[in-house]
């Protein structure tokens, strides 16, 4: 009797040996959830929808794209780790993540431990825009402006944690200037109030702030990355304008939950590889300010743990604290 339950067990065990590279091998058997941790009409979402739609028609089955922003992107990512590691819940994310590690203590997950890294997608720079009231054009006079009224002008960001908020809180930090930091609960409003006058200045990605600026709802007081903009040639670093060594941009790439079989992973990996490696996708988007990144699945999670380390030292220096 005993003999023949070790039998059964053995051959239970086989099949479920047998089964689970078949799982990964037949993925994506039933549509995919992509959750964005962020509002509707953000960089986080344009691209989203843009890599959906692609791995859609390069895999064979739907990727529906799901907005859940709040809490500084904590509330979306937080659905996602606690979904089922099975290759059909993913996540959008941005540095907003790697910053949070630090920022937000109480978070009920942990990127590295809860998460695995699938692909890097792209990075910008972010612009730095004021309301045309404001009584600047350029990031001497902004700063004079800020120094000579501490706390009296503010800035609007999708929400603490997130690119946007970091390149503000760097730069009040490395001019030396008080700027009161309004956060959002996604991108969206916060332009719309920076475009309508309710918030004075923002730091939000080129590829959907510039052409608001192009078309002078805005004044376009710099540009956050090393070198200038190919989108906004005419507009100066903060780095060249004043604020020596300045340098902040917003990324984005995919995660899985912790324990997504591997080769869905590595399937995932090599589709989006694929995908940010088209000329016509590297070329559409350098027009819109976006440069496509590329890595192995072991090498974006090390560039995350890197950046995790990076914005730890700069939080921890700059004595930056959530709202």
């Amino acid at each position: 009797m005993l003999s023949a339950v070790h039998r059964w067990l053995g051959a239970f065990a086989l099949c479920v040996l047998a089964a689970a590279p078949a799982s990964a091998q037949n993925w994506p058997a039933r549509p995919v959830r992509v959750i964005v941790p962020y509002a509707t009409g953000g960089p986080a979402d344009v691209y989203a929808r843009f890599l959906a739609q692609r791995l859609g028609d390069q895999l064979g089955q739907h990727f529906v794209v799901e907005n859940r922003p709040g809490a500084g992107a904590v509330i979306g990512t937080d659905a996602v780790a606690k979904s089922a590691p099975d290759g059909y819940t993913l996540l959008v994310m941005s540095n907003t993540h790697t910053v949070n590690e630090t920022l937000v203590a109480n978070k009920p997950y942990q990127l590295m431990r809860d998460f695995v890294g699938v692909a890097p997608i792209n990075y910008s720079d972010l612009l730095l825009v004021a309301h045309p009231s404001v009584q600047a054009t350029n990031v001497q006079q902004l700063v004079k402006l800020a120094k000579e009224r501490p706390g009296r002008l503010n800035y609007a960001s999708s929400g603490t944690g997130t690119p946007y908020h970091m390149a503000g809180e760097l730069f009040k930090a490395m001019s030396g200037t008080s700027i009161v930091h309004v956060p959002y609960k996604g991108s969206s409003g916060a332009r719309t109030d920076v475009l309508g006058g309710q918030v004075d200045l923002m730091f939000d990605a080129v590829t959907t702030m510039a052409e608001h600026a192009k078309a002078g709802k805005v004044k376009a007081i710099a540009t956050t990355g090393k070198k200038r903009s190919a989108v906004l040639p005419e507009v100066p670093t903060v780095d060249e304008a004043g604020v020596g060594g300045y340098e902040a941009t917003i990324w984005l790439g995919v995660l899985a939950p912790k324990g997504t079989p591997a080769a869905v992973v590595t399937r995932l990996n090599e589709a989006i590889t694929k995908i940010a490696s088209t000329p016509e996708v590297q070329q559409a988007w350098e027009k819109q300010g976006a440069t496509a990144m590329v890595m192995t699945p072991t090498a974006f999670d090390k560039y995350m743990q890197d950046d995790i380390a990076k914005w730890a030292k700069v939080i921890q220096s700059a004595n930056i604290k959530a709202d």
